[in-house]
């Protein structure tokens, strides 16, 4: 992890060319206010403390936990940072480097031990993330907020050929997990001036995967017929829907296609003839009827639209797109109910 803290931070660092601090190489766990009058010499910013970085003040201290180069057996206040006795320390002040090696003291004994002394608009952030202690002196700090936020799950949804089209299916349930987002986060003169979401790192949440039906529909079949005494009546569907008629016929069904017995590829009304089309006796059923088809044995139904000639008396000719597909067919009986509007 702190491999990855570092990459991010070389990355944004370049980024951030004009700026005049160095970016820290960790991330930020606690921000504290500060008062306006409060100088921002007095702004301790702590980092490498388990991947986490802490804005000192009196009501934050350092854990009992940190590293072996911070000595807490030195007395310091709580806006000030203890270095272990012997410790290589670099500090960086605008353009300038000074190397020193700590006394056992606090960061502050430190820089005036070394002829630092900060003006009231400079800050100071300590690095203990790696080998040696570095300070960096700047009126301008750039560090990383590392924070976990709950990351509410998403529905995703995914087309599914294999479903009829207005189906759906949920596939896997969501569940909602959390994330680690990463700020950049700026201070000048003691007070923080941006925040910035610059990276987010993998969520625990689980998406919610819905699949949807492309699959065009096929033909419904009537589930009830209600029929009046004039011989007008209603189809009614499973899906809710319904179809009004003004007559049904038993009628003998066969099947046709083009290329066979002279049928070619315009109907009698001029359409191209297709799936779906009926050819009939204009004198028993008229032409630009919709019709609804159910075969005796049940095994095709659907609406039509008669639009071809070419058959006498009570029978209804099915255009089929295969020669093959009209001798499996062969002759049944069925019922046609002529639909209304």
């Amino acid at each position: 992890m702190k491999r990855y803290f570092r990459a991010i931070h070389k990355k944004l660092r370049t980024a951030r060319q004009g700026h005049t601090s160095a970016v820290l190489t960790v991330f930020a766990m606690l921000l504290v206010s500060f008062s306006l009058t409060v100088p921002a010499a007095a702004l301790f910013i702590l980092t490498g403390v388990e991947e986490t970085a802490i804005v000192l003040d009196g009501s934050v201290k350092i854990p009992e936990n940190a590293p072996a180069m911070l000595d807490l057996s030195v007395r310091a206040s709580a806006q000030d940072i203890p270095l272990a006795e012997g410790q290589e320390v670099v500090i960086r002040r605008g353009g300038e480097v000074i190397n020193a090696t700590s006394r056992k003291e606090t960061v502050s004994k430190l820089l005036s031990r070394m002829g630092v002394h900060l003006s009231p608009l400079e800050m100071t952030a300590v690095d203990v993330s790696g080998d040696c202690v570095e300070i960096t002196v700047d009126e301008e700090i750039v560090y990383y907020d590392r924070v976990e936020e709950t990351d509410p799950y998403k529905t995703v949804r995914v087309a599914n050929p294999d479903l009829t089209e207005g189906t759906e299916q949920v596939v896997q349930e969501g569940r909602s997990g959390s994330r680690v987002n990463i700020y950049e986060v700026i201070w000048s003169n003691g007070k923080q001036i941006s925040r910035q979401l610059v990276d987010q790192l993998e969520s625990t949440s689980v998406d919610r995967i819905v699949e949807y039906g492309t699959a065009p529909a096929g033909p419904e079949k009537a589930s009830k017929v209600v029929k009046n005494a004039d011989g007008s009546g209603t189809l009614y569907f499973a899906s809710g829907k319904t179809l009004n008629f003004s007559s049904a016929k038993s009628m003998k069904a066969t099947a046709y296609t083009t290329g066979y017995d002279g049928v070619g590829t315009i109907t009698y009304t001029g359409t191209v003839v297709h799936e779906g089309v009926v050819a009939v006796d204009k004198k028993v059923i008229p032409l630009g009827s919709k019709v609804y088809i159910v075969t005796d044995d049940g095994t095709l139904y659907g609406v039509y639209s008669v639009e071809d000639t070419g058959v006498k008396g009570n029978k209804i000719d099915i255009f089929m797109n295969t020669y093959k597909e009209c001798i499996q067919f062969g002759r049944r009986s069925c019922t046609v109910y002529i639909l209304k509007g």
